[in-house]
């Protein structure tokens, strides 16, 4: 039997799909034609933040409690310049100042795993600093996997090293083993951001169907001939009747209708299923992911107050790590700018520190430290001995 030989045109039947409800996805279908352990547009997370509000929340809050920084250098008047640098450095735009570029920076890294910004310079002095998109930026090994080769599309479109890879400024998180790129911090999101935008999509149409609410107006002919004859034009008539008494922007008015005539509310008999335990589920596992306690993105869960000390602890430890995948690119700014200027001291980059925990309880505990110094200055031991 040949594989290839077609059948009689007698024997192909067409099959037509109709449409029963019509599209009922959400608007965000990226996120549903995602497929695990591929490789992702980085559009798909920028959707990502867009449809979720909760996740943009978080990474915006991520973004404030970084906090900020100041560099000390050992020449005083090195110190100087360098502040004064980058309080005013150009960013592009409206922007100014170093903390514009590294919270657009650490932005871009959490949100795609991968961040890559360029020094601008003249012959004298770093003149602005630019946040690159990596829809325009190509990374690839070098020679050695250890070499890592930034490329950039050139004028006539093809693809070239850059010129200068010691003014771009690159930052990867948390990369796998073998990689190039990043990991992003939403990774293992899109499946779980899929179904509740679903929930949310569905409630939207139940509440489209149901909330405005309408009706069906049913009129059953009486047994006599006359009425079934005249059956057709007095259900036109009812119709007419019920469209202008539902009319909206005018006088309220009643129905009056003779005959066997039912009105029901479509849909009233429908029960919308109760979305509150599905959609905490959900939250709980994009909370988890992100590292926010629940409280900053307004979230009122029940949760104990030593809870929320152990939550504010967690988080101050995943914000000092950040920061040390910030710091090396601030580093590499500041050598910059000073060996232009013809500075070679060393210096080093000091962060504010966290005040997510309560003010009350670090005085209380400064006052213990205090009181403990002071009892171990009265008593002329040292320090390590009453410690052990």
């Amino acid at each position: 039997m040949a594989l290839g030989k077609r059948k009689k045109h007698s024997e192909v039947r067409e099959v037509l799909s109709v449409p029963q409800t019509g599209s009922t996805s959400h608007p965000f279908s990226s996120l549903s034609s995602y497929m695990p352990q591929s490789p992702v547009d980085t559009r798909l997370y920028a959707g990502l933040r867009e449809a979720v509000p909760v996740i943009d929340a978080a990474i915006s809050k991520l973004v404030r409690l970084l906090g900020e920084f100041r560099v000390v250098c050992d020449d005083t008047q090195a110190e100087r310049e360098l502040s004064r640098f980058l309080d005013t450095v150009n960013v592009g735009g409206t922007r100014q100042g170093i903390f514009a570029f590294v919270g657009t920076f650490f932005e871009q890294l959490l949100t795609m795993g991968t961040a890559v910004g360029e020094m601008i310079i003249d012959s004298s002095t770093v003149t602005h600093l630019f946040n690159s998109s990596l829809d325009s930026v190509y990374l690839s090994e070098g020679k050695s996997p250890l070499d890592i080769v930034i490329s950039a599309e050139g004028p006539t479109g093809k693809i070239l090293p850059v010129k200068y890879p010691e003014l771009i400024l690159l930052s990867v998180h948390n990369p796998e083993p073998g990689k190039i790129y990043g990991t992003s911090a939403l990774k293992g999101l899109p499946f779980v951001s899929d179904v509740l935008l679903k929930i949310f999509n569905t409630i939207g149409l139940n509440w489209e169907r149901v909330g405005n609410v309408r009706f069906s107006v049913t009129y059953k002919p009486q047994s006599d001939s006359v009425d079934r004859a005249y059956a057709q034009e007095r259900a036109l008539q009812v119709a007419k009747e019920w469209s202008n008494t539902m009319k909206s922007g005018g006088p309220v008015k009643d129905f009056v209708a003779v005959g066997d005539v039912s009105i029901r509310a479509i849909g009233a008999d429908n029960q919308i299923l109760d979305s509150e335990i599905p959609v905490r589920q959900l939250l709980e596992q994009i909370v988890a992911k992100l590292g926010i306690p629940p409280f900053l993105l307004g979230l009122n869960w029940s949760t104990s107050e030593r809870m929320s000390y152990q939550q504010a602890d967690i988080l101050t430890s995943e914000i000092d790590a950040y920061r040390r995948e910030i710091t090396p690119v601030i580093n590499r700014i500041c050598r910059t700018f000073l060996n232009l200027h013809g500075y070679d001291c060393d210096f080093t980059v000091e962060w504010d520190n966290l005040t997510l925990q309560d003010i009350t309880l670090m005085a209380q505990s400064e006052l213990y430290r205090a009181q403990r110094d002071r009892i171990y200055h009265e008593i002329g031991g040292e320090k390590d001995e009453y410690e052990n």
